[in-house]
Protein backbone atom coordinates (compact mmCIF):
# COMPACT_ATOMS: atom_id res chain seq x y z
CA UNK A 1 0.00 0.00 0.00
CA UNK A 2 1.45 3.52 -1.00
CA UNK A 3 1.17 6.50 1.39
CA UNK A 4 1.86 10.26 0.42
CA UNK A 5 2.37 13.03 2.25
CA UNK A 6 2.46 16.77 1.47
CA UNK A 7 4.24 19.33 3.50
CA UNK A 8 4.97 22.76 2.50
CA UNK A 9 1.76 25.02 1.98
CA UNK A 10 0.78 28.19 3.44
CA UNK A 11 0.26 31.48 2.91
CA UNK A 12 2.52 33.92 0.78
CA UNK A 13 2.76 37.37 -1.07
CA UNK A 14 1.85 37.98 -4.36
CA UNK A 15 5.41 37.28 -5.47
CA UNK A 16 6.33 35.31 -3.37
CA UNK A 17 8.08 31.30 -3.53
CA UNK A 18 6.82 28.01 -1.70
CA UNK A 19 8.13 24.63 -1.76
CA UNK A 20 6.39 21.34 -1.16
CA UNK A 21 7.12 17.81 -0.74
CA UNK A 22 5.55 14.56 -1.04
CA UNK A 23 6.87 11.53 0.46
CA UNK A 24 5.60 8.35 -0.33
CA UNK A 25 5.64 4.81 1.11
CA UNK A 26 6.24 1.67 -0.26
CA UNK A 27 8.81 0.62 -2.63
CA UNK A 28 7.14 1.24 -6.18
CA UNK A 29 8.18 5.05 -6.00
CA UNK A 30 11.40 4.93 -8.11
CA UNK A 31 9.70 3.19 -10.97
CA UNK A 32 6.43 5.54 -10.48
CA UNK A 33 5.69 8.93 -12.44
CA UNK A 34 4.85 11.06 -9.81
CA UNK A 35 2.52 14.37 -10.04
CA UNK A 36 1.48 17.67 -8.52
CA UNK A 37 -2.09 18.32 -9.05
CA UNK A 38 -4.66 21.65 -8.18
CA UNK A 39 -8.03 22.22 -7.21
CA UNK A 40 -9.27 25.57 -6.90
CA UNK A 41 -12.76 26.29 -5.02
CA UNK A 42 -15.39 26.01 -7.83
CA UNK A 43 -12.77 24.15 -9.99
CA UNK A 44 -11.86 21.21 -11.56
CA UNK A 45 -8.79 19.49 -10.75
CA UNK A 46 -5.78 20.47 -13.23
CA UNK A 47 -2.63 18.86 -13.87
CA UNK A 48 0.33 21.36 -12.46
CA UNK A 49 3.26 19.14 -13.51
CA UNK A 50 4.18 15.63 -13.84
CA UNK A 51 7.65 13.93 -13.71
CA UNK A 52 8.41 10.73 -14.98
CA UNK A 53 10.45 7.68 -13.17
CA UNK A 54 13.92 8.65 -15.78
CA UNK A 55 13.28 12.44 -14.85
CA UNK A 56 11.42 13.73 -18.29
CA UNK A 57 8.51 16.75 -17.21
CA UNK A 58 5.70 18.23 -18.48
CA UNK A 59 3.88 21.60 -17.19
CA UNK A 60 1.33 22.95 -16.95
CA UNK A 61 1.46 26.22 -19.60
CA UNK A 62 0.22 28.60 -16.67
CA UNK A 63 3.18 27.74 -14.60
CA UNK A 64 6.23 27.25 -16.97
CA UNK A 65 9.28 29.03 -16.01
CA UNK A 66 7.48 29.58 -12.49
CA UNK A 67 7.98 26.41 -10.82
CA UNK A 68 10.06 23.62 -10.82
CA UNK A 69 9.42 19.77 -9.55
CA UNK A 70 12.41 17.39 -8.76
CA UNK A 71 12.43 13.89 -6.88
CA UNK A 72 15.03 12.37 -4.89
CA UNK A 73 14.49 8.25 -5.37
CA UNK A 74 16.99 8.04 -2.57
CA UNK A 75 14.36 9.48 -0.16
CA UNK A 76 10.69 8.41 -2.26
CA UNK A 77 10.32 12.32 -2.45
CA UNK A 78 8.78 14.51 -4.88
CA UNK A 79 9.18 18.36 -4.56
CA UNK A 80 7.31 21.12 -6.27
CA UNK A 81 9.60 24.67 -6.12
CA UNK A 82 6.78 27.38 -6.92
CA UNK A 83 8.32 30.74 -7.10
CA UNK A 84 6.34 34.18 -8.60
CA UNK A 85 3.52 32.71 -7.03
CA UNK A 86 -0.33 34.83 -8.11
CA UNK A 87 -3.72 34.91 -6.89
CA UNK A 88 -4.36 32.45 -9.46
CA UNK A 89 -2.11 29.76 -8.25
CA UNK A 90 -4.37 29.88 -4.78
CA UNK A 91 -5.67 26.36 -4.90
CA UNK A 92 -5.56 22.40 -2.81
CA UNK A 93 -2.24 20.83 -4.27
CA UNK A 94 -2.51 16.92 -4.60
CA UNK A 95 0.93 14.80 -4.84
CA UNK A 96 -0.18 12.18 -7.23
CA UNK A 97 1.76 8.39 -8.04
CA UNK A 98 0.81 7.10 -11.10
CA UNK A 99 1.27 3.27 -11.01
CA UNK A 100 0.53 0.58 -13.96
CA UNK A 101 -2.10 -0.61 -11.28
CA UNK A 102 -3.64 2.54 -9.93
CA UNK A 103 -3.34 5.78 -9.42
CA UNK A 104 -2.27 7.40 -5.32
CA UNK A 105 -3.16 10.60 -3.95
CA UNK A 106 -2.25 12.37 -0.91
CA UNK A 107 -4.68 14.51 1.32
CA UNK A 108 -3.87 17.76 -0.29
CA UNK A 109 -2.32 20.63 1.13
CA UNK A 110 -3.44 23.97 0.67
CA UNK A 111 -1.82 27.15 -0.98
CA UNK A 112 -3.08 30.35 -0.63
CA UNK A 113 -1.30 33.65 -2.37
CA UNK A 114 -2.38 36.84 -1.42
CA UNK A 115 -2.71 40.28 -3.87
Amino acid sequence: QVQLVESGGGLVQSGGSLRLSCAASGSIFRISAMGWYRQAPGKQRELVVRIGSGGSTTYADSVKGRFTISRDNTKNTVYLQMNILKPEDTAVYYCNLHSVARDYWGQGTQVTVSS
